[in-house]
């Protein structure tokens, strides 16, 4: 029998692995994959919460609502930075985040 605590469990491992990926890939496209797992790992989660939780039924719709909205977030969000990466590369022929100074003076 699956309970809360096995969506708890899965949901923390990803988000671990995606924070590890943030924090230690060098590459915007793998960073970029990470940030997306880590989003993922949070819609495990409110899932999870909304299906075994002893909510009313409006209450527990909520939680779906809530995922759908963070699924639309984060398809926004990927689409724009894929833009900037895109253009990051064409200008700097490297999507490694060590070799990027555009701000820097």
């Amino acid at each position: 029998m699956i309970e809360l605590a096995h969506f708890q469990v899965l949901s923390a491992a990803l988000f671990a692995i995606g924070l590890y990926g943030v924090l230690a890939k060098r590459s915007a496209v793998l960073i970029l994959m990470s940030i997306e797992l880590m989003l993922n790992a949070v819609n495990i989660n409110l899932i999870g919460f909304s299906a075994f939780m002893d909510f009313a039924e409006p209450q527990r719709a909520l939680g779906q609502v809530i995922v759908v909205f963070v699924i639309t977030i984060a398809a926004a969000e990927l689409a724009l930075a894929i833009a900037i990466i895109l253009r990051l590369y064409r200008n700097r022929s490297s999507v490694n985040v060590d070799e990027l100074d555009l701000l820097k003076w």
